[in-house]
Formats: C-alpha cells, structure tokens, sequence
C-alpha cells in the first residue's frame, strides 16, 4: 500500500509516517521519502530493514520524476512468504510510490518573489500596466502622498520585471525572494 501526503516540514512529514506505523502496526514495512522545499530542499530515504536502496531510493527517485516537492511517500508492506530479490523490491517500491502520485491530487503552487515599490502618482498607469502584463498578484497598495505597492511576482519573471523598474525615475523598490 502507497501513500501520499502534502507536508511542508520534517516534523508533519515524521507525524504522517507515525501515524501510518500506528494504523499498520503488523505490516513488516513502513519504507518513506520525502522532499520539503524548492531550493536547497531536505529530503530523506528510509529502508526500514529492507536491504540497502532498494525501498527509500525507489520511492524518492519517484518524487523526483515526477518533479513534485513538499510531499511524503510511504509505502507499506506486509510479507508474503515470497522473496522478491534486489530487483523484485526496487520495482515493487518504485511501482507502488508511481501509483501513489498518479492517484494524489497535485496542488500547484508558485514560487513567488515579493516586490515593494514606492512611487509618484505620474507613474500610477504605467505601474500597474506592468502588474497586469507580468501577472502579478497585489498584497497591500496605499495611496499617500506616494503610491505603495507590495506584490507578488513569478520568480523566473522577477529580474526582468525589476530591470524595468530601475528604468522609471523616483521609483524605490525592494525585491525579496522567495515567498509562497
């Protein structure tokens, strides 16, 4: 039996593996991987008993095939009676995680870098001209004496959208990276 399951750290990812021993307490093995992050991400492989590589890397190498992260893969099996073998086990696992993801329901998110900008009100149009081209999501806007803009924009569109910032003149913006 497969499992797969959303998790955004280590320890919802080690709840979700607990829970999985405590329900399928008599199974022999409760073999994982899982990847938490986009960008120097951690992930981790376990065999439980299995010989070495032939449960956690089959399960991950799945993770990573199917280009997905912050996700956890269990796969738990009871003994037949019938030795697989190295081979036997590598497929089996890396079988039952495919079959896992191609039945989860994928959420897509974006990797998404934020952007505060202050400026004049002459420049009001062409600013949001430039949001709506570069489809980007407003956070907070604050009409004062200068306008204040906090938006989220595609990492992979960032350096483009702020080289064309640094073209309009009184414009100060700050871009941080990384946000969800």
């Amino acid at each position: 039996m497969a499992f797969a399951f959303p998790v955004d750290s280590e320890l919802l990812a080690k709840n979700r593996i607990a829970d999985i021993k405590k329900k399928y307490h008599d199974a022999r093995h409760h073999c994982y991987a899982y990847k938490i992050g986009f960008e120097n991400d951690v992930h981790r492989t376990y065999d439980d008993g299995e010989p070495s590589g032939t449960a956690g890397k089959p399960i991950y190498g799945q993770i990573l095939s199917f280009d997905v992260t912050n996700i956890l893969l269990v796969v738990v099996r009871y003994f037949g009676g019938k030795l697989l073998g190295t081979g036997g086990l590598i497929r089996a696992y890396r079988n039952a995680a495919e079959d896992a993801l191609n039945h989860a329901e994928m959420i897509e998110k974006t990797i998404n870098d934020t952007v505060e900008m202050h400026f004049g009100y002459e420049i009001l149009n062409d600013i949001n001209h430039m949001l709506n081209t570069y489809e980007c999501r407003i956070l907070k806007q604050s009409f004062d004496e200068k306008c204040h803009f906090a938006i989220h924009i595609r990492k992979g569109r960032s350096d483009e959208f702020a080289e064309r910032l640094a073209a309009f003149r009184d414009l100060e913006y700050k871009l941080n990276n990384h946000s969800q």
